[in-house]
């Protein structure tokens, strides 16, 4: 084992000795084998993650395999995602660099004509909402995928699952074996953002030795208060931060020169020249009557959003 794995190694029994200590509520295999209950979950305790099924995947021998592939679900009725799978290997992770994921919102990012997506200066990153994959891009090269994005918050995407999605990415590319992993969306009734998801990974050539994991990633944001079935989210008072740390997100942001409206975390948007910016916040019909010249991004789509 070379230095960088055995590295890699300590780093991933600190973590799950970590996730053991601070999940010990941590629930029992469902019924078939495969999944569990949201009701089963322990509820967010200011750790980004817990320990589910004693830390041990819920793969079939059916499904574990080492001939690379990725698999997503169809969105459901509300436009939602669904389970994501794959086994992670070289040959699947890319060899290009990330495109511009800004032609996909996922539900709940924009709801009835407005950006869910509030600036909150305690907020690394500042956006509470990142597109977040399910199947990170690292390990499998899939960029703007509607089946492998949810709206998910900074704290979600950076401090929940990214320590996941880089053990394995370093162990592929140290080891040149395989990783099984799942990733399954939990969403109560209509809400159109999922309370959090299931990451389940297994190193296929060692049969679990060095990844093996089980863990529920909420999807929550410290200091936020988040409305699951809109989208909406808001300053939690009891934060200790002010309003004054919050920017509500704009409805459009117009380009005066391209003449075209983005939505407010479009890529184009965000790397507009101030001198031709125009933030609009207000309603869509009276954006339409007073902006009639100015036409759609073709990139973000605003229109197919509101």
């Amino acid at each position: 084992m070379t230095g960088s794995m055995k590295t890699g190694r300590i780093k991933l029994v600190s973590l799950l000795l970590i996730l053991a200590l601070t999940a010990l509520s941590a629930v029992s295999c469902g019924a078939d084998g495969k999944s569990v209950a949201y009701g089963d979950i322990p509820p967010y305790a200011g750790e980004p993650y817990a320990v589910i099924n004693g830390n041990k995947p819920f793969f079939t021998r059916e499904e574990i395999t080492d001939r690379a592939y990725e698999s997503y679900s169809r969105l459901d009725a509300l436009g939602r995602c669904g389970v994501a799978m794959a086994c992670v290997g070289r040959e699947l992770m890319p060899t290009e660099e990330r495109e511009s994921l800004s032609s996909v919102n996922p539900t709940g990012l924009v709801y009835k004509g407005r950006s869910n997506n509030n600036k909150y200066s305690f907020i690394d990153g500042i956006y509470v909402y990142n597109r977040c994959h399910l199947i990170g891009f690292q390990l499998a090269g899939e960029n703007a995928n509607e089946e492998n994005l949810i709206t998910g918050t900074r704290y979600f995407n950076i401090e929940g699952m990214l320590p996941f999605e880089n053990l394995i990415a370093d162990f592929v590319r140290e080891s040149g074996k395989h990783v099984m992993l799942r990733v399954t969306p939990y969403y109560l009734d209509y809400d159109y953002v999922a309370r959090g998801v299931l990451m389940e990974g297994y190193s296929v050539e060692d049969r679990g030795e060095e990844i093996c994991f089980c863990v529920f990633v909420y999807n929550v944001q410290p200091g936020v208060i988040i409305d699951y079935f809109t989208g909406e989210n808001k300053l939690n008072p009891e934060s200790g931060h002010t309003e004054e740390e919050v920017t509500s997100a704009l409805t459009y942001v117009l380009n005066f020169d391209s003449m075209k409206y983005h939505l407010p975390d479009c890529y184009h948007a965000e790397n507009m020249k101030e001198e031709y910016r125009i933030n609009y916040d207000g309603s869509v019909a009276d954006f339409k009557f007073i902006h009639r010249g100015y036409a759609p991004c073709g990139i973000c789509k605003p229109d197919e959003y509101r």
